[in-house]
């Protein structure tokens, strides 16, 4: 449906085109496209949802939503060549994709918590999700958003609120109050204050329940002036560049609903299968992260549109696992094809409830994106294809492989485990547990240890030929896929320099079947695990291979599109390019300009099409985690790292020296190409093609260097 051109100016009466918007939102809002067509950002993150099957008999995700499949391909460009960040889990792929830059630049390198080693060698656990200015502990002021610098990073919604657009959050990590702390760093506490009624109710046991319906989860970050926000407190971002006062902010449904349903906050929202949204105990407002299906998402998306606020970023939690069992499920499983089934009705209200309200792909950006990719653990049923003849899952045929990494160390290396494990021991290690788990190991009273530490180097070797025994398979697996220390990980992007307590000793990419861990102590050596069955974060192409749909004015009506190499920092700056906006930063991806018109994109784009492109490819290759630098530099990690006997580490030595220079060049390199990028995309700058061509020849060059060389390191 075309928009009519009353809506378009955004002069509405109460219930024109079947909405009152707020004026003084509407009016204020400046997004900059081309000839100004964009009047909406509507952009969608999923959590696990595949473009890709999982199982070849059984339609995928994306193929059992086709009101969202067919509107992407129909409308706009599916990229099926997108990538995640590493580590990617659902903080980490979400907050790359909000910032475009990479984790070593927002801090999250290890997600959804953190591990960090205190100077006398003991382990915290901070969660990785806290509103944007949180710390990352209470006890010290280093931000849980931390740049290399050791501030806190920009907002992703300064660039649309100083525009005069207010910006709707509905989830998303950290762009909403994630807990309700009434602590000195809580959010109840930073953003309404000690002795407020917010704070009041958060900090009584009785209401504490409540208050998490009541604040956390959804936020209307306000441009200035806006209506929306009459009632709303200080936007506070301290360390914003450029300075950011006079915004203020809605944080949580007591605020919210009541701008969205016209009645008090005791009347629920309601979802687009005709549900009252309410949490797991009856109180009206945010149901909980897990709680945030499409219908509820999608619900909430649709009336802050309606309501005038013209950007809105949306969470989706992940439609594998069953939210009423919290079991997961495999591909045809029936209650998964339910799932999705009301997933796609919710998708096609959605579209039509906008297209109701004059919102549609003639005058919106639409996105939709997921966090990362993943795999499932477990046995591959043939004879089904979930909707026709259901896939139907026994005992033990379901599930991650659990392994308790205490236990495996201590049966297979006793030396080791002497040094680590138990009281007596003088060194220390725990892991963040995953299929790809980051380990942290550290001298008691003392601190971390360094990373050519004897006992450092005997620890790594040993993780190299870890074995497990597969309950699906009866086979001896070995676990290691790849493996990292600190010098690759500043190559991955992630090590972070603004807080070095996070950093882990080593990564260990492993057998993606396996998720490794030590806690609880009591978990299984070697056992199928039903309650998880969708592993990610790892190295290998099925976890690392995500989509992105791009529809609205600007965007090329390209259907599917597997020849254009993506990752989640691309996103950012393909949406401020497309909406005409900037950042105060530059960012680490590049504009999509494959999935653009010429007409949409600044001239200093157009004129140089060709030169820009090849740049951009040659760019992604060499600064990417999963370019083809970044995984050389990661094979010849994983030999180093196994190498040696302890008397001599020379083969440790000379490679790792060799993809620290590298990266030293790459580091460069990467700094050069990405000025030139911002400045064509966002500063107006025409390119040089001879500098460009110069460096597009250098970063391929470097590239292949490492590529050689990686061919010929042995596997471990």
């Amino acid at each position: 449906m075309t928009k009519p051109s009353a809506c378009l100016a955004g002069v509405l009466a109460a219930g024109a085109c079947g909405v009152a918007f707020s004026a003084a939102a509407a009016g204020s809002c400046h997004l900059n496209s081309d000839k100004g067509a964009i009047q909406h950002v509507i952009y969608v993150q999923f959590d696990n949802t595949h473009f890709l099957r999982d199982n070849p008999n059984v339609a995928s995700d994306l193929e059992q939503m086709p009101h969202l499949l067919d509107f992407i391909k129909g409308n706009g460009t599916l990229l099926a060549n997108d990538h995640t960040i590493l580590i990617s889990h659902t903080a980490g792929g979400f907050l790359s994709s909000f910032t475009g830059v990479y984790p070593d630049r927002h801090g999250q390198i290890v997600s959804n918590s953190n591990v960090r080693i205190s100077p006398t060698g003991t382990f915290s656990f901070p969660s990785s999700f806290g509103y944007w200015t949180d710390p990352v502990v209470a006890t010290t002021t280093i931000p849980n958003m931390v740049g290399p610098d050791g501030t806190n990073i920009p907002a992703p919604w300064v660039a649309f609120t100083r525009a005069g657009c207010d910006f709707g959050a509905v989830g998303g990590a950290n762009i909403v109050l994630e807990n309700t702390g009434t602590g000195a760093s809580g959010d109840i506490t930073k953003v309404f204050g000690t002795g407020s009624p917010q704070w009041n109710e958060a900090n009584t046991a009785a209401t504490r329940v409540k208050a998490s319906a009541d604040f956390v989860g959804l936020a209307v970050h306000c441009g200035q002036g806006s209506a929306n926000c009459a009632t709303g407190v200080d936007d506070v971002l301290p360390a914003e560049p450029g300075g950011y006062a006079g915004f203020k902010a809605l944080f949580g449904a007591q605020t919210i609903n009541p701008l969205l349903t016209g009645h008090d906050a005791s009347v629920p929202l309601t979802d687009l299968a005709g549900n009252p949204i309410t949490d797991p105990s009856g109180n009206p407002g945010f149901p909980g992260f897990d709680g945030l299906l499409a219908p509820v998402s999608l619900a909430y998306t649709a009336a802050m549109q309606e309501k005038g606020i013209p950007v809105t970023f949306t969470y989706i939690s992940d439609a594998h696992d069953n939210h009423v069992t919290h079991l997961a499920m495999g591909p045809g499983d029936p209650a998964y094809v339910v799932q999705l089934k009301a997933y796609d009705d919710a998708f096609a209200a959605f579209f039509a409830r906008l297209a109701a309200h004059g919102i549609d792909q003639s005058n919106t950006l639409f996105v939709f994106t997921v966090d990362e990719g993943d795999h499932f653990v477990g046995v591959q049923k043939a004879g089904c294809d979930g909707v026709n003849t259901p896939c139907v899952y026994g005992p033990n045929e379901l599930g991650e492989v659990s392994s308790n990494i205490d236990t495996l160390v201590t049966h297979q290396f006793p030396a080791l485990a002497a040094k680590f494990l138990g009281s007596g021991a003088p060194n220390a290690f725990t892991v963040h547990g995953d299929d790809a788990p980051t380990f942290y190991l550290a001298k008691v009273g003392t601190g971390a240890l360094a990373q050519t530490d004897p006992d450092t180097r005997q620890f790594e070797r040993s993780m190299a030929g870890i074995t497990n025994l597969n309950p699906y398979t009866g086979a001896t697996d070995r676990l290691l896929l790849r493996m990292a220390d600190q010098t690759v990980m500043k190559t991955l992007h992630m090590y972070t320099a603004g807080d070095p307590a996070r950093n882990p000793t080593f990564v260990f990419f492993a057998n993606d079947d396996y998720f490794i861990t030590d806690f609880p102590a009591s978990t299984c050596e070697s056992c199928i695990n039903p309650a998880f069955a969708w592993n990610h974060g790892d190295d290998q192409q099925q976890i690392a291979t995500t989509w992105v749909g791009y529809v609205g004015p600007g965007v090329r009506s390209d259907g599917v599109r597997s020849d254009v190499w993506s990752d989640h920092t691309d996103l950012r700056p393909t949406i401020l390019t497309l909406v005409g906006l900037k950042d105060d930063y530059q960012h680490d991806g590049r504009a999509i300009i494959e999935a653009m018109k010429d007409g949409a994109v600044p001239q200093t784009l157009r004129a140089h099409r060709a030169a820009l492109l090849a740049l951009g490819i040659a760019y992604k290759q060499l600064n990417a985690p999963f370019g083809l630098f970044g995984q050389s530099a990661l094979r010849i990690s994983t030999a180093a790292l196994a190498s040696g006997n302890g008397s001599s580490d020379v083969t440790y030595t000379t490679y790792q020296n060799l993809v620290s220079s590298w990266t030293t060049r790459r580091d460069t390199l990467a700094s050069q190409i990405k000025s030139m990028l911002s400045g064509a995309e966002f500063g107006g700058q025409a390119l040089d093609e001879r500098q460009a061509a110069a460096l597009t020849i250098q970063a391929a060059a470097l590239v292949a260097e490492a590529g050689l060389f990686a061919a010929t390191v042995p596997a471990p």
